[in-house]
């Protein structure tokens, strides 16, 4: 009973002093805006000299809390921009507002929210090699981010591992595994942009980017026609890298996981001068990974220094060089093949011989940027990029799949050289005339791309009298021996006797206007661009063509966190491909009519996005069925129709609760077929591979605020996909397709100030989970003509631990 008195007792003076101390303070609120009226977020707002301070919001807002009385000088700033002091005297008690508005428009404080994007599950504003002027709530288009703070919590560590959860609809046609990346959105493979370049250069796309150097990644639903100067109706993903943010800062961090994955990364944020000018920053990662299947190994190291220079106020020049280094085993080692069905060999079987040399991968790239401010509304930005991929190495393919359960495994020379040399400049702006606002978007694109291959050579490990028996598998010397491939030509010679030469010159100019009424309520999209490519593949002639692609959106504001939008886009993709008749190709024409709601909640800590979309493309080519052994002939669909439903939700749904979580509704067929295409090829409503039907995915994380155990939090999510129509899609033979997809994650983690220490499991309910396609007439023997069923199976349940130091 004395202990509960006691208790009582010190509980009641406990409050009393609270109530006495916050009678004694005070305090501070308000809001930063930039002079053209847009909320400035991530500046730091706080009592000058004291070491009092917070930062804003997305919607710029700030508080500051338990001010004593008397008069301060309260200082708005951040890195790269003018700051702005205003003197204020408080009183006990007293709730006081403060508001800001900075010279800078909110094209100059891009760079600031680089740093607040890192700490958030929720994006409100565009990188700037969107070239949108505007939040992505005003934006007439749907486009999902993946902060840095998803990829650290999540623990991935490249673009091939688990990105695609965070955004409606998005799924991986694993060709080539961790190789190449190949994001399929909207029943078609989007294009892969980098820093606003469009990075592909052959058929299966870049090198799966290295989560070290990445800052986060917009994914941009349907066309982007004022983004790219070609490209897919369905979308594309924008991969920004890191930037230098001036705030002297590191951190390096070290993780272990199953089946011998050890990695290493390092992040050096500095400024090389004291007045901020010049900055330096610098990303490091190395690592060793096995695998879960024998003999098979993905090491990497990747380096990405990055200087920035203000030369003038108004002037910023950055440059960046990255390299990617991997040296792997023979690509096409994911591989499995079997004439009985899907998932019937062990999960960590594999078809790798032991003794073939490894694939080896230098990536290379070199970009400037210069950003020219034009008085306060107007920035003119140019930026120029330089890429060089380098691969040395083979892929395995069957030559043979047998029904007796045999196979003649099959070592191809795969050495590849990629150039491209790109370049961009546009120009963005706000002006007003008789009340109607103006952002403005014009620019020039330009781009010449070269890659070429040699796979013209290639070698039967297994001999037709011994085939490798996938009964009883026998991994010592092959019987038909190693490989000896001749290099001892040049690669464009064997290129160009392979075949294996791929170009792309194109030249493109856009003219964007959207015009803002009722106070910026309601915008209106006017757009146009004009695109000249002149393309070539498999060493044939070039095929020219050229188009103008119109763009109408209109965005309304219900009220400031909520807004409808609709869009109409046109999208223009040259194409290659051999015709029997031997015609020529022509371009992919395709649109997409999609409306949508917007919407910030409790304010601004969490959004919804509600999509409905339908898109239509024209003359696309499909691989023709009856090929033969050593062709490729390609065949016209028609038209294409995909259209579906998206939801996504991402946030903070309360203090340390955050969640990721989407749904989507895909639907792809044929609606018409082109003249001379046969009903028993192609028929009207047939499923076109690229897409699952439904796709829900959600990842939640939660952290305790108080406590002894503050910083201990819990997270945990899913991937669920029905009906998966990706590689191929049979109405007649359900077998032939790929069953329904689940795969549970989570984990434990705690974090101070300066240390993060994060576990998780994977494929917790250690589900034999794979991707694969039903081929037919794709292996050919003296007696076979044989289909086959090829998947890739996923790892079994797996583990991360990853601890990081921030100095």
């Amino acid at each position: 009973m004395h202990q509960v008195r006691l208790f009582s007792l010190t509980f009641i003076f406990t409050l009393l002093s609270l109530l006495s101390y916050a009678q004694q303070t005070a305090t501070i609120k308000g809001t930063v805006t930039t002079s053209n009226g847009k909320p400035a977020a991530y500046i730091s707002v706080g009592l000058k000299g004291k070491g009092q301070g917070t930062i804003t919001d997305d919607e710029g807002k700030y508080t500051i809390n338990r001010v004593k009385p008397g008069t301060y000088t309260i200082k708005a700033s951040a890195v790269g921009i003018n700051s702005s002091e205003q003197t204020i005297t408080v009183v006990e008690g007293e709730n006081k507002t403060l508001n800001f508005v900075l010279v800078e428009n909110d094209q100059a404080l891009e760079e600031v929210t680089v740093a607040g994007i890192n700490k958030k599950y929720k994006v409100s504003l565009p990188s700037a090699t969107l070239r949108l002027n505007e939040p992505l709530l005003e934006a007439p288009q749907n486009i999902q981010v993946v902060s840095n703070q998803v990829i650290k919590d999540q623990q991935l560590i490249s673009m091939s591992d688990g990105i695609l959860r965070n955004v409606s609809g998005a799924v991986r046609l694993e060709h080539w595994g961790d190789l190449y990346t190949n994001v399929l959105m909207r029943g078609s493979q989007i294009q892969a942009m980098r820093n606003g370049f469009n990075v592909v250069s052959s058929y299966w796309g870049p090198l799966t980017e290295d989560m070290s150097f990445v800052d986060h990644i917009e994914f941009v639903k349907g066309p982007a026609g004022f983004m790219l100067g070609n490209g897919d109706p369905s979308g594309m993903y924008n991969v920004v890298t890191k930037k230098p943010t001036g705030l002297n800062q590191g951190e390096v961090s070290f993780t272990a996981g199953s089946y011998d994955l050890y990695r290493t990364t390092i992040d050096l944020d500095h400024k090389l001068t004291a007045d901020g000018k010049f900055l330096f920053r610098l990303n490091a990662a190395a690592q060793s990974k096995g695998s879960f299947r024998p003999y098979e190994e993905n090491d990497r190291y990747s380096f990405a220094p990055v200087l920035s220079y203000q030369i003038t106020p108004s002037t910023k020049l950055t440059a960046e060089y990255t390299l990617q280094n991997a040296k792997m085993t023979e690509v096409g080692s994911y591989y499995l093949f079997s004439t009985t069905g899907y998932a019937t060999l062990p999960r960590d079987f594999t078809l790798t011989q032991p003794g073939v040399q490894p694939t080896r991968i230098n990536d290379h790239s070199l970009t400037f940027n210069l950003q020219q401010q034009l008085g306060q509304n107007w920035k003119l930005t140019a930026q120029a990029a330089y890429y060089k991929y380098l691969q040395n190495g083979s892929s395995s393919w069957p030559s043979a799949v047998y029904p007796n359960g045999t196979i003649i495994r099959n070592v191809g020379i795969w050495d590849a050289e990629s150039s491209m040399h790109l370049a961009q400049v546009f120009l963005n702006g706000t002006v007003n005339t008789g009340g109607i606002v103006h952002r403005i978007l014009a620019g020039f694109d330009g781009g010449k791309k070269d890659y070429i291959a040699d796979w013209g050579q290639s070698h039967d490990l297994d001999a037709a009298s011994s085939p490798f028996n996938l009964a009883n598998p026998n991994y010592g010397f092959p019987s038909n021996g190693y490989p000896n491939f001749d290099r001892s030509a040049s690669l464009q010679e064997r290129a160009i006797a392979a075949g294996g030469l791929m170009g792309q010159k194109y030249l493109s100019g856009y003219l964007q206007d959207e015009l803002g009424f009722w106070e910026n309520r309601i915008r209106l999209t006017l757009a146009g661009r004009y695109t000249y490519v002149s393309q070539s593949a498999w060493g044939g002639s070039p095929d020219k063509a050229k188009h103008i692609t119109p763009r109408v959106g209109l965005s309304v504001s219900v009220d400031k966190n909520t807004s409808v939008y609709a869009l109409y886009d046109e999208a223009f993709t040259p194409q290659s491909g051999f015709l029997r008749d031997g015609s020529t190709a022509k371009p992919i024409t395709g649109n997409n009519k999609e409306i949508g709601i917007k919407k910030d909640w409790f304010d601004g800590r969490w959004n919804t996005t509600l999509s409905a979309y339908r898109i239509t493309k024209q003359n696309e080519l499909t691989a023709d069925p009856f090929n033969q052994a050593g062709q490729n002939f390609s065949i016209v669909v028609g038209e294409k129709r995909a259209q579906g439903i998206e939801f996504d939700v991402r946030g903070e749904l309360a203090k340390g609760l955050n969640l990721i979580a989407n749904y989507a509704y895909t639907d792809g067929k044929v609606t018409e077929l082109a003249n001379g295409v046969s009903s028993d090829v192609l028929f009207v409503g047939q499923v076109i591979p690229g897409f699952a039907k439904h796709t829900s995915n959600a990842w939640l994380t939660y952290t305790l605020q108080n406590g002894a155990l503050k910083g201990l939090g819990i997270s945990g999510g899913f991937t669920y996909l029905v009906d998966r129509a990706t590689a191929n899609f049979s109405p007649t033979n359900p077998e032939q397709n790929l069953p329904d997809y689940f795969k549970l994650d989570g984990g434990l983690f705690w974090a101070n100030k300066k240390l993060k220490i994060t576990g998780n499991v994977f494929n917790i309910l250690d589900k034999y989970l794979y991707t694969g396609s039903y081929y037919t007439g794709y292996w050919n023997a003296p007696d076979y003509n044989q289909a086959a069923y090829s998947w890739q199976a996923e790892a079994p349940r797996n583990f991360r631990i990853s601890v990081a130091y921030k100095f």
